[in-house]
């Protein structure tokens, strides 16, 4: 087939780049493009702006807010967004509780949830994990009871990103014990100050706080707050890590990484020039270049032929491979950084007792950081493993 945009989709894209250039604010999108974002404002901030636009939520039913696009132009929307360093909406609204809320909600769940989700009037967390069910997620043992026209809940989540900063949790739970694991579970809502819910967090290896583990101890949830039906949960969750994966290979973010691995790359005296003629770093540069040229006409061809919205389980190869190339940029900005990937001490005689902190660049002392938390995607989503069974049962017919 001719890969190859369209007068219309060619004037969409210029339409989409002055938006988000123009409108997204400049010193968002350098702290986005600095992996600087400050959380949780930058965050809300851009999706109002995005939201008010009708940008926020562009793959939401038409009726509940979304767009009436092709997938070639939702193609081009989410690149748009990472060329100009957007920062992503947060996923736990745009791409997982709100599309199952229009999906599977009663009316009166989508008029109180989605407008508010939209916009970020509510920030939302994922209640899936558990200490003993990551990948095996149908293993999960928190419990609830129905006690009258409450839940009770009992149990604990882990792996709970960005749960510091959310109003509220969407999360499975087991309602019924004496059924198979898939059958038992249900799709629950809940304010995260409802009495008996508790937040703790987990350093990662990298030093931050990203995730949490959260406990519940005789959580009270209305009845109203079951999304579909009682034991249904399982349908809602697949559902939702459908929605998950799209998107995931996050070609524009790599194309943006790669970019400014070459800028800097560059900027550093090796030898008679830079680390940019270096044969080995000039060699890594160009492999991965067309790694990701490959990885994008993939996409485009996977995307070319979704127009009648079934799911593609070629999807399982993008992500596959998009998220090694976005462990490998990291590696290779890393690489770059070198010996200042780290903050160093140095010695000065005019400092106090002799010391004085060497200056050394951000970007550089975020690199190591960037890399190891990068370790993330290949897990999450389905981790690859997971993707290669799919893409052999699915593809390959084996």
């Amino acid at each position: 087939m001719q890969i190859r945009f369209s007068e219309e989709e060619a004037a969409f894209r210029s339409e989409l780049r002055e938006f988000f250039t123009t409108e997204v604010p400049e010193d968002i999108r350098r702290r986005c493009a600095e992996g600087e974002l400050n959380y949780p404002d930058d965050i809300v901030t851009t999706t109002r702006i995005l939201n008010a636009k009708g940008l926020a939520t562009p793959h939401w039913p038409v009726e509940v807010g979304g767009q009436d696009w092709t997938p070639v132009q939702h193609h081009i929307y989410r690149e748009e967004m990472s060329l100009a360093s957007v920062p992503d909406m947060l996923p736990f609204n745009a791409g997982m509780v709100g599309p199952v809320i229009a999906a599977f909600g009663t009316q009166e769940q989508k008029d109180r949830f989605l407008p508010a989700t939209a916009n970020l009037d509510i920030w939302w967390c994922q209640g899936f994990s558990e200490p003993e069910a990551g990948s095996d997620l149908a293993s999960l043992k928190t419990r609830a009871v129905r006690d009258g026209d409450h839940y009770v809940v009992n149990g604990q989540k882990t792996w709970t990103t960005l749960g510091q900063f959310a109003d509220w949790i969407f999360c499975l739970v087991r309602t019924d014990p004496d059924v198979k694991k898939q059958a038992g579970i249900s799709f629950l809502l809940f304010p995260m100050d409802t009495p008996g819910v508790t937040l703790r967090p987990i350093q990662l290896i990298d030093g931050s706080y990203e995730v949490n583990e959260v406990f519940f101890e005789d959580v009270r949830v209305p009845v109203e707050n079951l999304v579909g039906e009682e034991n249904q949960g399982w349908t809602l969750a697949k559902f939702l890590l459908g929605n998950e994966r799209s998107g995931i290979a996050r070609v524009g973010w790599t194309k943006t990484q790669l970019a400014r691995a070459k800028e800097l790359a560059a900027q550093i005296p090796a030898g008679d020039g830079t680390l940019i003629d270096d044969p080995r770093y000039a060699s890594r540069i160009a492999e991965l270049e067309n790694k990701l040229l490959a990885l994008e006409l993939t996409q485009l061809r996977v995307v070319a032929g979704s127009s009648d919205g079934k799911p593609n389980p070629a999807s399982s190869l993008l992500k596959l491979y998009g998220s090694q190339l976005q462990q490998e940029v990291t590696e290779l900005i890393a690489d770059i950084a070198g010996p200042e990937s780290l903050p160093v001490a140095g010695l000065g005689a005019d400092e106090p007792n002799g010391s004085a902190q060497v200056d050394v660049p951000a970007w550089a002392q975020l690199s190591v950081p960037a890399y190891l938390n990068y370790r993330k995607v290949t897990i999450y989503g389905g981790s690859s493993e997971v993707q290669r069974q799919i893409i052999d049962k699915a593809v390959l017919g084996l």
